[in-house]
C-alpha cells in the first residue's frame, strides 16, 4: 500500500505540473500573438507615413523652382522607406511587389518617371485613402515604363 500512494502522490504531482506548463504555454503564446498584431501595426503606421511623404516629397518636386536632383532623391528616399515598412507587413502580397516595382522604377529610370509623377501622386494617394485601384493605377505606371531605354 505504500507503495500505491508513493505512485499516487508522483502521478497527482506530474498532472498538476503538466496542467501549470500548459497554462504557462498558453499564456506564452497570447504574449506572442499580441506581440506580434503591435509589431504589425506598427509597421502599417510606418508604412502609410512613409507613403504620406513621397506624396508631400512629389507635391514639394512639382511645386519647386529649383534643384529638381535634391527633391527627386527626397522621393527616392521616401519610397525606399516604405518599400521597406511593405515587406515587413505579413497580408499585402501583390501590394508588396507593386511598391517594389515602383521603388525600382524611381531609382532606374528617373527621366521617365519625373514626367509621371502626378500620376503617381495619384496612385500613392488613392492607396493611403484605402482603394484597391490605387494599386492597379501604381502598377499600370510601372507597366508604362520603358524598360528597355530612355
Amino acid at each position: 500500500m505504500n507503495q500505491e500512494k508513493i505512485m499516487k502522490r508522483r502521478m497527482i504531482s506530474a498532472i498538476v505540473l503538466f496542467l501549470i506548463t500548459l497554462v504557462a504555454l498558453l499564456v506564452f503564446i497570447a504574449l506572442y500573438v499580441d506581440e506580434v498584431r503591435r509589431v504589425q501595426e506598427t509597421y502599417r503606421r510606418q508604412y502609410r507615413t512613409g507613403l504620406i511623404d513621397v506624396v508631400e516629397d512629389i507635391a514639394s518636386y512639382r511645386n519647386a523652382e529649383g534643384d529638381f536632383d535634391l527633391r527627386y532623391r527626397c522621393i527616392i528616399n521616401d519610397m525606399s522607406g516604405a518599400n521597406s515598412f511593405a515587406f515587413l507587413i505579413e497580408d499585402l502580397d501583390d501590394e508588396k511587389k507593386t511598391i517594389n516595382e515602383v521603388n525600382t522604377c524611381l531609382i532606374k529610370y528617373p527621366e521617365q518617371m519625373s514626367g509621371k509623377l502626378e500620376e503617381l501622386e495619384k496612385a500613392l494617394s488613392d492607396i493611403l485613402d484605402g482603394l484597391d485601384k490605387g494599386y492597379e493605377e501604381a502598377q499600370a505606371l510601372v507597366d508604362s515604363i520603358n524598360k528597355k531605354g530612355y
